[in-house]
């Protein structure tokens, strides 16, 4: 069975450091108003996994999880 990359974010966490976002621009952005992330993709294709892994650990309060 193939398991799937699951990404949540703690809203309540997140100090808008942007490490996400310049690492994995294409599951990650800010928010124009709040100025904290979103995420673009909950659930990135596998090719991606390692530039979101990479952005999971870049996060310096790690307001980003990664299931699967």
């Amino acid at each position: 069975m193939i398991q799937h990359m699951h990404v949540k974010l703690d809203t309540q966490n997140c100090q808008a450091y942007a490490n996400c976002l310049l690492t994995a621009p294409e599951v990650f952005d800010l928010d124009e108003e709040s100025g904290i992330a979103i995420i673009l993709q909950e659930n990135p294709p596998e090719n991606l996994r390692a530039v979101v892994e990479e952005a999971v650990r870049s996060c310096p309060v790690q307001a980003l999880i990664l299931e699967g």
